[in-house]
Formats: structure tokens, C-alpha cells, sequence
């Protein structure tokens, strides 16, 4: 099978490479330098895929992520944006960046596609993570962030948070596929860990197969904190787009499972993820150090 080509443009004036099968990105593809980084844009097994270096990686994104916003506020009057742990951290750059002013902050809804069962005002609340790096430098309506009740135990965080869920699709903020009913984001912004869980989906737990619920939870998670919730995969897969943002090389492994291997005994949680709308892999030069030949 010939190995995938990459292209690369001046400053991201160019469209990804289309083939059919299953290609790992060349060893020393061309490559354009802009602003002192390295982008390499190419399509593995139709994935969206583009690898950049760390400092680059979080300017495309508030690009992409500031032209998303821009196109359901102009189509239906708001935006719902979905965090997760790891993603959080790259949102810092949209409130130093050009898109800032471009952006009608007022119009966003922002939900958690998992979170830890701690206090809000705690080192390991995601939602702390996104308060002091992004959510407090820009005019979003509190009553429009929404965070889980972290008076209540796993089980009762999932319910109501579903709950919640469901009180926004009555008011139309949220819209629901037209193929299963489940509620459909415009944007979810997710990671992946090394052992290829997304949101708090993890490799071998029952909840990975849920689905029926939109929100499911866990009290024995493989890491610490151990309650959690997260979305499940249905929820996952009906958003009309999800940003994969992977880095560091200690998910390369992952990512080559998930863009060129795929499952050889079982399947790993990001193997599962196909949304109804678009997937783009947003990677860093170490999470797809796998993928170049």
C-alpha cells in the first residue's frame, strides 16, 4: 500500500489529503514554517489529522475553535461547547489571541464531558482548571457555565446533571440528533489518555457501554479521584464536531492505535468514537511520533 503523502500550505491555506486506506504521514514530509512552528496536515483512515509543535498547536486551535463559535451563533443564536480535563488548558490562548473580539462570549454555553467528584473549588475539579485559566477572563454568563452539585455523591452528580441536560433541550440551548434523540453539541473539545480513554470512559469498565443514559458515573476510577462522570458514548458520538486534542509522547502509542492500527483484541474507548458530524485531530509532534514512518 503506497504511504500517504502530506501537504503543507502557507498558513493553513490548503485542504487535507483524501485516501482510503490506511497510511502512516511520511517521515520528512515538506513542511511551511509559520511564526517559527511546523504544521503537517494529512488524512489517516478519513480522519482529519494535523500535527503541530506545542506553541502552534493552541493558536490553530483557538482558530478553529473561534470559526465553530462564530458559525452556530450566526446559524441558531447560541453555542454549546463541551470540556474536558485535558482540553481545558489550550482554551488559555482564544483570551491573548486575534479571535478574542470576534467572539460574542455572551452566546456561549459551556458543559463538562467529565468531571471529578470533588468540590468545585478544588485542585482537581476540571471546572476549577477552566475557571482560572479561561473562564474568568472572558464575559460568559455564569448562569451559562454549567458546573455539576458537588454536595451530592457520583451517582447523584450524574442524575441531576442528566437532568439539567434535559431542561436545556426543552428550551431548545441544546438540539438532540435526529438519528437517536440524544442530545448533540456543536463542539465537544475532548483528549485522550494513554490507555485510549476519552472523557472518563476507561478501557474494560462497564460504562464504556453504555447506552442508554446520557450521563453515566463511576466510584472506581483507575486514578485518583476516584468518582467521576462523564458523558457516554452515545452523547459522545452525536456532536456535530469533536476537536481531539492529544500530546505528549506517551500517547503516541494510543494515537497510532486509534489512526493506523486500529482494535486487535478488543477495543479501546477512542476506537468507539465516530461522531454523526466531524472529528479533527488536533496532535503535537510527541502523541503522533507513531505515525511517521
Amino acid at each position: 500500500m503506497p504511504f500517504l503523502s502530506s501537504k503543507v500550505g502557507q498558513k493553513h491555506l490548503y485542504h487535507p489529503l483524501r485516501h482510503n486506506g490506511i497510511s502512516p504521514i511520511p517521515m520528512n514530509p515538506r513542511r511551511t514554517h509559520v511564526g517559527g512552528s511546523v504544521s503537517v496536515k494529512a488524512s489517516l483512515n478519513n480522519n482529519d489529522v494535523e500535527v503541530f509543535s506545542k506553541e502552534h498547536l493552541a493558536v490553530s486551535l483557538a482558530k478553529y475553535v473561534s470559526g465553530i463559535s462564530n458559525k452556530f451563533i450566526r446559524e441558531k443564536g447560541c453555542f454549546t461547547v463541551v470540556l474536558s480535563g485535558g482540553s481545558v488548558k489550550y482554551l488559555k490562548k482564544l483570551v491573548d489571541s486575534p479571535y478574542y473580539d470576534q467572539i460574542e462570549w455572551s452566546k456561549w454555553h459551556i458543559f463538562w464531558a467529565d468531571e471529578k467528584v470533588v468540590p468545585i473549588t478544588h485542585v482537581d475539579s476540571n471546572y476549577k482548571h477552566a475557571y482560572d485559566g479561561f473562564i474568568s477572563k472572558v464575559p460568559i454568563p455564569s448562569h451559562q457555565i454549567n458546573t455539576i452539585d458537588d454536595a451530592l455523591p457520583a451517582d447523584g452528580v450524574a442524575d441531576v446533571y442528566e437532568t439539567s441536560l434535559r431542561r436545556l433541550v426543552e428550551r431548545k440551548v441544546i438540539t438532540t440528533s435526529s438519528e437517536t434523540g440524544f442530545p448533540k453539541f456543536d463542539l465537544m473539545l475532548l483528549d485522550m489518555g494513554p490507555d485510549g480513554n476519552v472523557a472518563d470512559l476507561y478501557p474494560g469498565y462497564p460504562e464504556v457501554n453504555e447506552t442508554r443514559k446520557w450521563v453515566t458515573f463511576l466510584k472506581n476510577a483507575p486514578k485518583p479521584p476516584p468518582e467521576r462522570i462523564t458523558f457516554t458514548l452515545p452523547v459522545i458520538n452525536s456532536a456535530s464536531n469533536i476537536a481531539m486534542v492529544v500530546t505528549g509522547a506517551g500517547k503516541a502509542d494510543a494515537v497510532y492505535s486509534a489512526l493506523v492500527k486500529g482494535p486487535s483484541n478488543g477495543k479501546l474507548p477512542i476506537h468507539l468514537v465516530s461522531p454523526e458530524g466531524e472529528i479533527k485531530w488536533f496532535l503535537d509532534k510527541g502523541a503522533a511520533s507513531r505515525l511517521y514512518r
